[in-house]
């Protein structure tokens, strides 16, 4: 695949949960973009999948054993990282529990306290292991891309899911602390919210069904997917944003408009 641009030329990327669906569409377009890609996951082999994939098509990647909820894990993926591209410039904080680590879509007095402590463990906590993990090698560099992952349900309080919404609302005010805290470190922390997206590699019929229903209070009329997002991911990443922090932006079709 040609590349589209050399604007993270010598920029070294770590995509968690990028084994499959969204998290690989970032990887791949960070790639192409010219940065080297750690894919961390859980799929051990999934993550070494994408990065052949990567490789194949003239990109450098890396795929690393990585569970966010495991601060020992997290540890030994930035060390892998830093062993072999020698620093990190770029985090995505992609992991989650959602589709490929599944969740449960039921009334609030039906979620189970170990899943919701799970919910937790994974969106919220994940997320900060992560940037513990990462910022001091950031630090010792100057520079930092912090992108993370909350969701346009926040913004409409979509029911059945409510473990879900809450941590992807905390993530909003996270990545704006985070962004305080790290400005002076020329570290900027942005998040990204995505709509309902077609992130399922093999979508059942039921499943298009289902994303095809969400078209019907978006601006744009048609399924979201990966793809969608992965321009927004890109532009953080880069230095066209350099002087954004602190920031989410909605990528829904014009579903959640704030």
């Amino acid at each position: 695949m040609p590349r589209l641009s050399n604007r993270m030329e010598g920029r070294v990327a770590i995509v968690t949960g990028a084994a499959h669906g969204i998290g690989r569409v970032y990887a791949h377009r960070l790639a192409n973009e010219g940065a080297k890609v750690v894919i961390a996951d859980l799929d051990t082999a999934g993550a070494i999948e994408v990065a052949d994939e990567i490789e194949a098509d003239g990109g450098t990647a890396l795929g690393v054993y990585c569970d966010v909820s495991d601060e020992e894990a997290i540890a030994a993926a930035v060390g892998a990282t830093v062993e072999a591209y020698g620093k990190i410039d770029i985090l995505i904080n992609n992991a989650g529990m959602f589709s490929v680590v599944p969740m449960s879509r039921v009334g609030f007095e039906e979620i189970s306290r170990d899943e919701w402590t799970k919910m937790m463990d994974v969106n919220v906590a994940g997320t900060w292991l992560a940037c513990k993990a990462v910022v001091p090698e950031m630090r010792k560099n100057g520079y930092g891309k912090i992108i993370n992952i909350s969701s346009g349900v926040v913004f409409k309080g979509v029911p059945l899911r409510v473990h879900y919404v809450a941590s992807k609302a905390a993530i909003i005010g996270f990545t704006r602390t985070l962004a305080r805290e790290l400005g002076a470190d020329n570290i900027t922390v942005n998040c990204i919210a995505p709509g309902g997206t077609l992130s399922e590699e093999n979508p059942t019929r039921e499943t298009l069904e289902a994303r095809q229903k969400k078209t019907g209070d978006r601006a744009i009329k048609r399924v979201q997917v990966p793809e969608d997002l992965a321009g927004a991911i890109a532009f953080f990443a880069s230095t066209d944003s350099d002087f954004i922090t602190g920031q989410t932006l909605v990528v829904d079709g014009g579903s959640a408009m704030h």
